[in-house]
């Protein structure tokens, strides 16, 4: 059976649903930027804004002199992970196989449900019309057997409408386009392509040999050979709905100090740690998501070596994924903090516990934290770090 994939695409995803609360911004070019300097860098820009040459990377104060009508909004993450949800709600009526890509994009697939939806061309279009009658807003929608090809069509197609690629037709429609649109090749792989090969369209670099392309591609030769002759095997991967325990917190005023900023990473582990012993559970991965005062975002991880529940335990591997995680000395706007691949302790004793082993004393202090906590709410006693 030939897989059917569709790319729900809504452009300018924020800007959409700015003006869903604010009539008063459709029609005019409009753009999300951090306010506060001419060196914001623009986070997303609106077609009215494209058209007088702003685009998405631009620093707002060139930006601004290109366009001076041009409206400047803040970044509102709020209202985005809301749209994102109603948005995956959406898509999930018609199938159990979504995937979230990024705010504003969707990947469906809808393989065998003809009998429900039609041929996926229809159902795409349906798609679409019931999401812009429900949230208003605009759909594109691409479609196609795998979900490059569906995500790249969903980007060529006009506001409020459907491009479907014929099933065998996937090469033939990669081939006309820049290599702008092959996914991993940036601005240093395009101008080393344009400047040393003279190739600008994918069916150049799908003529190439493998040999060649490693010159240019290294160990990713073949995928980017198989994806010029739009070939992807990727699946649509539904969001995991294991168990996670999560805090975050959003910093007013932003803050680039490490030691403020551990501060506040010792207060989400310890309430994290809190919620995991009075469910009885031990995590086995943490991760650590940093969003700074210009939207850009980074998430790192670990697998914990010591499953436990101790405040101090689960800190000291979050401090470590901290530093690898917070290098720019832009100021951090948002940290979150989760643990998953949860599991109840193991009930075994140790069989080496010494009279110096501090553990036993740690559990009490821990417990006697907790019942004060229980009794006279969070903020009855604190650690100095967190103060």
């Amino acid at each position: 059976m030939d897989q059917n994939i569709i790319h729900i695409h809504i452009p300018s995803f924020p800007i959409t649903l700015e003006r869903v609360n604010r009539p008063e911004l459709r029609g005019r070019p409009v753009v999300i930027a951090p306010p506060r300097a001419d060196r914001s860098i623009i986070l997303s820009a609106s077609i009215e804004a494209r058209r007088e040459g702003v685009f998405k990377g631009m620093v707002l104060g060139n930006a601004l002199r290109f366009c001076p009508d041009l409206m400047v909004l803040p970044p509102n993450p709020a209202l985005v992970e809301k749209g994102s949800r109603l948005l995956s709600e959406a898509a999930s009526r018609y199938t159990p196989l979504w995937e979230p890509s990024r705010p504003g994009h969707v990947y469906m697939d809808v393989t065998g449900t003809e009998r429900l939806w039609g041929r996926a061309k229809d159902a795409a279009w349906r798609i679409g019309r019931d999401i812009g009658e429900c949230l208003s807003l605009s759909v594109a929608a691409g479609v196609s057997g795998n979900k490059m090809v569906s995500s790249i069509a969903s980007r060529l197609v006009a506001s409020r409408g459907v491009l479907d690629v014929d099933h065998g037709r996937e090469s033939a429609f990669m081939a006309p386009l820049s290599v702008d649109f092959l996914p991993g090749i940036g601005h240093v792989r395009k101008r080393m392509l344009l400047e040393e090969l003279n190739i600008s369209l994918v069916r150049e670099v799908a003529s190439m040999d493998i040999s060649d392309l490693k010159l240019v591609f290294g160990g990713q030769a073949l995928v980017i050979h198989e994806r010029a002759m739009g070939i992807d095997p990727t699946p649509v991967t539904p969001p995991s709905s294991e168990p996670v325990v999560s805090e975050a917190i959003t910093i007013q005023g932003d803050e680039n100090d490490d030691m403020r900023l551990l501060g506040m990473l010792y207060g989400l582990v310890e309430r994290c740690s809190r919620r995991l012993r009075i469910r009885g559970l031990v995590p086995r991965r943490a991760g650590l998501t940093i969003r700074y005062s210009d939207q850009d975002e980074v998430t790192r991880q670990a697998r914990l070596t010591n499953p436990c529940q101790a405040d101090l335990d689960l800190y000291a591997e979050l401090e470590r994924v901290f530093f690898k995680a917070c290098l720019r000395r832009t100021g951090v706007r948002f940290m979150r903090v989760w643990f998953r691949d949860l599991s109840s302790p193991s009930p075994q004793l140790s069989l080496f516990l010494s009279s110096t082993d501090g553990g036993e004393r740690r559990k009490k202090v821990t417990g006697a934290l907790d019942f004060i906590r229980a009794r006279y709410g969070d903020g009855a006693i604190k650690y100095g770090k967190t103060v």
